[in-house]
């Protein structure tokens, strides 16, 4: 069966920002300008593995459930990711598999609100022991777009949502929960 069809992707490009944010339904409320597609509110678990370069974490949802390899530099402000992505439907088998073979790094709880508008995937995250963030994600999945689109798409929409530099995250979730255990 052909990779398409067993839901793998191919690797495709992200350029996103996550910033922190005490305006949360504010920021959803405005957004409901653009006309965005609601997806749903999803209740993820997000369990990240030992690897020896990038990241990676399966995400167990009601809406996204997915095996997600990527690599990104932690700077403050929209960056670019380049993700592998394979959907699946829940498998428990999986995760036992991938926390027998790579043990558990950090387990992420949030509860998440997805749009999109066009080619942009915006979320609205409360995230356990964290806070509130909006996370915008500027997608490419065949090379269609480019970089400089995908970048002009981010700083539209941080201006759009009047994200200021110190709101900015440059680390991901997984990497501020491991910060507070240690």
């Amino acid at each position: 069966m052909p990779w398409h069809r067993r839901g793998l992707r191919s690797m495709h490009l992200n350029f996103e920002f996550k910033a922190k944010t005490e305006r949360l339904n504010e920021l959803e409320q405005s957004l409901q300008a653009k006309q965005p597609r609601f997806i749903g509110e999803d209740a993820q678990t997000d369990t990240y593995f030992h690897v020896p370069n990038g990241r990676m974490k399966l995400r167990e949802g009601n809406i996204e459930n997915s095996l997600i390899h990527y690599v990104r530099h932690n700077i403050a402000g929209a960056k670019q990711s380049d993700v592998l992505l394979y959907e699946h439907q829940p498998a428990p088998k999986l995760k036992a598999i991938l926390t027998t073979a790579l043990g558990v790094k950090v387990v992420v709880d949030k509860r998440r609100r997805i749009y999109f508008v066009d080619n942009v995937k915006l979320h609205f995250d409360r995230v356990a022991s964290l806070g509130t963030f909006v996370e915008v994600e500027a997608i490419d999945l065949n090379g269609s777009i480019g970089i400089e689109k995908l970048r002009a798409q981010c700083r539209e929409y941080a201006a759009f949502f009047g994200i200021r530099d110190e709101d900015y995250m440059s680390e991901s979730y997984s990497d501020l929960l491991l910060k507070q255990v240690l």
